[in-house]
């Protein structure tokens, strides 16, 4: 958008220069309407942007991109608290720690600490927050992102993918028939576990199968 305004200008210099050497009428009058078009074409150009933020700050960016993984929350009647831990970060000029929220997410952007540049987005948060009452907080080797509570209300975890998974696994275990939730809750624990866990789980087996084989158990495992 910024190179075609800047044709229209130039073609527009042109004409103007045509037209204080052009001597003939008809010549001048289609100078004079072929300005007046150009002067309307560049006033309708909408006004220059300022240089892309994302842009200029991905210019600004020294070294690599760290992206954050482990955090910890909490949360109070108004706010849910997200903690990182970064060492140094309180050294860092302000301007260097950035979040931006919308109702549902937050991404933070933390610029050159210690040589590299750290992100963490969170999307699709559980509830609502506000925007405007949303903040962060720069402390000794941590940032703490505050995020305002539309409403104050419980929240169970802080994203709804977080909240589909619950259920997915809650699922799992709420059968009807009760040996099946257990079969479950096993097949879970001997995946999940260490090779003593799944030693332990395999001799209970055996042993729950010859119970029953020998009729001390009147149920279907």
């Amino acid at each position: 958008m910024a190179v075609a305004r800047e044709e229209l200008q130039k073609d527009l210099e042109e004409v103007k220069e045509l037209l204080t050497n052009a001597t003939r009428k008809r010549v001048r009058d289609v100078l004079v309407a072929e300005k007046q078009k150009l002067e309307l074409e560049i006033k309708n150009q909408p006004p220059p942007k300022p240089k892309d933020v994302a842009e200029e700050e991905k210019s600004s960016l020294g070294g690599y991109t760290v992206k954050i993984n482990n955090y910890g929350w909490d949360q109070s009647d108004k706010f849910v608290k997200i903690y990182i831990s970064l060492n140094g970060v309180q050294k860092l000029p302000a301007e260097n720690v950035q979040v931006n929220f919308t109702e549902r997410s937050f991404d933070l952007l933390v610029k050159n600490l210690n040589g590299k540049n750290y992100t963490m987005t969170f999307n699709n948060l559980l509830k609502p927050i506000s925007v405007e009452g949303s903040s962060r907080k720069i402390k000794t080797d941590m940032i703490l992102v505050m995020c305002k509570k539309k409403r104050e209300e419980k929240w169970d975890c802080l994203t709804q993918v977080e909240k589909e998974s619950k259920e997915k696994e809650k699922a799992a275990y709420d059968t009807t028939d009760p040996s099946e939730g257990l079969m479950n809750i096993l097949k879970k624990m001997y995946a999940e576990g260490d090779d003593e866990m799944k030693r332990t789980i395999n001799k209970a087996w055996v042993e729950s199968r010859e119970k029953q084989y020998k009729g001390d158990i009147p149920m279907d495992i």
